[in-house]
């Protein structure tokens, strides 16, 4: 069934088209840097940029998204789950 958005561009700020389950690794980054995370159930999110940068979203709510580009989902310091990245 045509959804009548295939002649429009793809950018940061359409909606997501690919999603996928996130498994928090202090050493394995996700497949591509997401451009949001859903977080299911809420606490502490703690994440690292493409460059390295880390940081620790605290008392993220649950159904909450965190619109950032995390390259990774640390799991030292994230109580949170239910993760899912966003492309």
């Amino acid at each position: 069934m045509p959804i009548g958005f295939e002649y429009h561009e793809v950018d940061l700020a359409s909606p997501a088209s690919q999603w996928a389950a996130v498994t928090p690794s202090d050493t394995v980054d996700l497949a591509t840097p997401c451009r949001a995370l859903y977080v299911g159930v809420g606490g502490d999110v703690a994440v690292r940029s493409a460059s390295g940068q880390t940081e620790t979203f605290r008392n993220v709510g649950s159904g909450q998204h965190l619109l950032l580009r995390a390259a990774r989902v640390m799991a030292t310091g994230t109580t949170a789950s239910g993760l899912v990245a966003l492309w």
